[in-house]
């Protein structure tokens, strides 16, 4: 056929010249100028073309990453003839852009344009305290595993994979400080009480703290003593708490053990009783040993806890008073009851005295009273010459007694008493007897130093 239009015009060109012929203008004919006759000129006639014999009439269809599934009507033969219909297809991963089918037209094009696009995700966000690594970036099956820094654990989905839809599955993990710190307390200690204490000073160094996430340590709290405290004998627990920003937590705990060196338990002498500092028997501990009113110590009067848990000198005894009445004054005789004894001088007439017999038989029914408050009896009774001065059963010189009765001022005129203290100061005086429950309420209110009132609350009151 387009052999046959080329041909045309060369004709037309020859058959111009031969005749002479005006062309009129869209009247679709031609008139001869020599003749009369007109002549009807045919259009020439439109080439015939036979689509059967044109079997690729729309360019082949290539789709990269993709397939086109088509179907002609001449046949499987004929992928690409007029008419022929072609459905496409993305290969896995991929995302067909335009119209799923085209087919071909009569002008030799197809129905649309299509390709193939890579389906991608978009790139996941950074994770705080955290990472990830994925094993395609983000194409479609590609994997993201997240890791989180040491001390955070992960939270929410540990991977994440890239979608068909272009999505990612799952839901963004967060990294979070669920590890408490490490908090290391100092090693247990045991230490010895200081001398003559009960108690030791223990120092130690703070407890050593590491959070494994941020390294931050918000605060440390201690539960018990403080460094440089006195602690007594004993075991003692201390304990550290430590807290981190995430208000994650971890404690640890030691102990202080004091000890307290101690010698054997005194035994207080016969007759008299001991007192010690501090605890009685501990390292440093130091014990006096005393002696009932009338009697006197015999030997070393302290002794010492030792380190090595024995004590220093041996104990003492407490033996009967020894009473010197072959004395040239009273004052010497007065010097040997200095801090040892109260005197109650009683001075009476004669020994009929009834004064004087009645104040006799109630001091002798109180004996034991009157030596608990270390109280010693001295008699000046009757007339010169035959006037009676005794201590027991120690008699006493005229010269004495007359000396007392001068610088006690006693009369031998009727009946009268005086209370001396340990100081030899007078305290008290009676013209009349005393009973023993007035003369010892005086004693025990006026008279007792502290140590023998605090052995009197501590021993109570053995006459009763």
């Amino acid at each position: 056929p387009r052999m046959a239009q080329e041909a045309a015009p060369v004709l037309l060109v020859v058959l111009a010249r031969l005749v002479s012929s005006t062309w009129h203008e869209g009247s679709g004919y031609y008139l001869e100028s020599h003749t009369n006759e007109v002549y009807a000129e045919e259009p020439p006639p439109e080439p015939a073309l036979d689509y059967r014999r044109v079997p690729q009439w729309c360019a082949t269809l290539n789709i990269h990453r993709g397939d086109a599934t088509c179907y002609s009507p001449r046949g499987s033969s004929y992928r690409s003839s007029l008419g022929t219909r072609c459905e496409l297809s993305c290969t896995r991963g991929y995302r067909l852009v335009g119209p799923s089918a085209v087919q071909c037209l009569p002008n030799r094009h197809w129905s649309g344009m299509a390709y193939c696009r890579q389906i991608r995700c978009h790139v996941l966000p950074a994770v705080l305290r955290g990472s990830y690594v994925c094993s395609a970036g983000v194409q479609m099956d590609s994997r993201c595993d997240y890791t989180c820094l040491p001390g955070y654990q992960l939270e929410g989905d540990r991977s994440r994979i890239c979608m068909e839809d272009g999505r990612w599955s799952g839901s963004e993990p967060i990294c979070v400080d669920l590890e408490p710190p490490k908090i290391r307390c100092p090693e247990s200690r045991e230490r010895l009480a200081e001398p003559g204490k009960l108690t030791a000073t223990v120092y130690w160094d703070p407890p050593r703290v590491r959070d494994s996430a941020d390294g931050v340590i918000k605060r440390v709290t201690l539960r018990g003593p403080e460094p440089g405290s006195e602690f007594p004998e004993g075991e003692h627990v201390i304990r550290y708490t430590a807290h981190d920003q995430a208000y994650n937590r971890a404690s640890c705990k030691f102990s202080i053990r004091v000890q307290v060196r101690r010698c054997p338990v005194l035994k207080p002498p016969q007759n008299g009783y001991i007192s010690c500092t501090s605890d009685g028997n501990n390292y440093g501990a130091t014990c006096e040993y005393l002696c009932d009113g009338g009697y006197e110590r015999q030997g070393t009067s302290l002794r010492v806890c030792q380190s090595t848990q024995q004590w220093t000198g041996s104990q003492p005894l407490c033996a009967p008073m020894q009473i010197n009445t072959d004395v040239n004054s009273a004052a010497s005789l007065l010097d040997q009851f200095h801090e040892k004894r109260r005197l109650l001088v009683i001075s009476a007439p004669d020994p009929s005295n009834r004064y004087y017999k009645m104040q006799i038989s109630m001091l002798q029914q109180a004996a034991c009273g009157l030596d608990l408050r270390h109280v010693t009896t001295v008699e000046l009774v009757g007339q010169p010459p035959h006037e009676v001065g005794r201590i027991r059963e120690h008699r006493l010189s005229l010269g004495i007694i007359e000396e007392l009765r001068r610088f006690l001022h006693l009369t031998r005129s009727h009946f009268n008493a005086v209370l001396l203290d340990k100081a030899g100061a007078d305290r008290e005086r009676y013209i009349s007897p005393v009973s023993p429950d007035e003369l010892f309420v005086f004693i025990d209110t006026y008279l007792l130093s502290e140590r023998e009132a605090a052995r009197r609350a501590q021993g109570g009151d053995p006459c009763e």
